[in-house]
């Protein structure tokens, strides 16, 4: 391994390589060795060798993940991608760039700004996570549902199989059908079945102008109901974010919210288009927002003022760290108008289990983060939670949802997963894997078990 990436770039002592050993999700386990890569050809290398000595190999972007996909469970080496961080080009004329798998999700948004454009994908860890990362897990935030997410906006890649075969995959434009969609097949495959070495990116020019509202409402399922009007009229917003009442009490006690006591749910819009039109846009999603429940609706009108309205929302994820820093975090999806259902259901699975739960989250697109308050220390907590935890995947699915939206499988969710998809698909998928990873060395067990 030092012969092919050098001895600067190889961690063998324990204590070293512990820090490469754990994601966002809290598990974590010990790699027998770390290597850095800085070009492709070493990771074809790296691949190559690992193959023929049986070890398991775990790629790793900056560990920002939530479902453990980035632990190396089998020991191993865990191969991290963050010194190929380099931005290859910006085209603007054929609106594309081309980066390698460590360049973080905020560096490239910058970068593409001067130019006057923008990529959508946007997850609230953009400042740390990587493109390769997002790609791995099809990471998309809040911008998805005008947007899309990552595989509605990655024209190609290059990436190295399991077998160490250096493939490219997709085109440089807009259009192309020949042969299979790779491209779409390997973004969200979670390392499992090659490593991305480079993406070509489809930009979007940056809008105009941009407006953001916050509702407010007395209740969930007034929120709701707002939101299925909103996504039923022609107007898309660029992000509608929603938060419950559990969330905003939590909010209450670590930040001082201009909110009136009243407010049982929230809603955060923004909206984005050409600067004539944009008044016109806004007052098309405020009327939609106007349903039996609502308290008031209020128009940032500055730069601060939207400071303001965001403020919030950014202050749960510190305050939910702060109540439970082992919470479980769920990120599932369920058709927009099968929200006030799922909210219902998720009253009273609270009521029975006793155990505490608010949901944030991407309410555009259904994308739901439900989140479980309990002490992993108390086995009776824990032992509720997880029964919770599989009534709401079965709820989920019994909606024509999924069990996950933008975290992934990993670990944490692999034991659901053929609840969601049926054996011969799943098979197939197998046969998949066994394809670009015939002797199952590439990041082995995560997303589903392959015997």
């Amino acid at each position: 391994m030092k012969a092919i990436v050098g001895s600067d770039a190889l961690l063998t002592e324990p204590a070293d390589c512990l820090p490469y050993g754990y994601d966002n999700s809290r598990q974590q386990a010990l790699p027998q060795a770390v290597v850095f890569a800085s070009e492709a050809a070493q990771i074809e290398a790296i691949l190559a060798l690992c193959n023929r000595h049986q070890i398991p190999l775990t790629p790793r972007g900056a560990g920002t993940g939530t479902t453990g996909a980035t632990v190396p469970d089998q020991h191993g080496i865990v191969l991290s991608l963050e010194r190929m961080d380099r931005i290859l080009d910006i085209d603007p004329g054929n609106r594309l760039a081309r980066v390698e798998p460590g360049v973080t999700n905020q560096t490239l948004q910058l970068a593409l700004a001067e130019h006057g454009f923008f990529w959508p994908p946007d997850p609230t860890s953009a400042s740390v996570c990587t493109i390769g990362g997002n790609l791995a897990y099809n990471s998309a935030g809040p911008r998805a549902v005008k947007y899309g997410t990552p595989r509605e906006n990655t024209l190609g890649l290059q990436a190295v199989t399991g077998a160490a075969q250096t493939i490219r995959t997709g085109v440089n434009t807009t259009k192309g059908v020949v042969g299979y969609d790779l491209t779409r097949l390997l973004i969200g495959s979670e390392g499992t079945l090659a490593i991305i070495t480079e993406a070509t990116l489809k930009l979007t020019p940056l809008t105009q102008a941009r407006q953001t509202l916050q509702a407010s409402y007395r209740d969930i399922h007034a929120a709701a109901k707002a939101v299925s009007a909103i996504m039923a009229q022609p107007t898309t917003p660029c992000a509608l974010e929603f938060m419950d009442g559990a969330a905003l009490e939590m909010v209450r006690d670590f930040s001082d919210l201009a909110l009136p006591p009243e407010v049982g749910a929230l809603l955060m819009i923004e909206v984005d288009g050409a600067s004539h039109s944009i008044e016109q846009i806004a007052a098309e999603v405020a009327t939609a927002a106007t349903v039996e429940g609502l308290i008031e609706i209020h128009q940032a009108k500055t730069t601060e003022e939207i400071a303001a309205l965001w403020k919030t929302r950014k202050a749960l994820s510190p305050a939910l760290r702060n109540v439970a820093p082992k919470k479980i975090n769920e990120d599932v999806v369920v058709p927009v108008s099968h929200i006030p259902r799922l909210i219902d259901e998720l009253e009273r699975l609270s009521a029975q289990s006793g155990i505490t739960i608010i949901n944030f989250g991407h309410a555009g697109n259904g994308n739901i983060h439900v989140n479980l308050l309990l002490d992993p220390d108390d086995p009776l907590q824990m032992a509720a939670g997880n029964a919770a935890l599989s009534q709401l995947f079965d709820l989920v699915l019994a909606l024509g949802g999924t069990i996950s939206g933008e975290h992934g499988v990993g670990l944490a969710k692999r034991d659901f997963v053929p609840r969601e998809i049926d054996p011969p698909t799943l098979e197939l998928m197998r046969a998949i894997k066994r394809q670009f990873d015939p002797n199952n060395i590439l990041n082995p067990g995560k997303l589903f078990t392959y015997s």
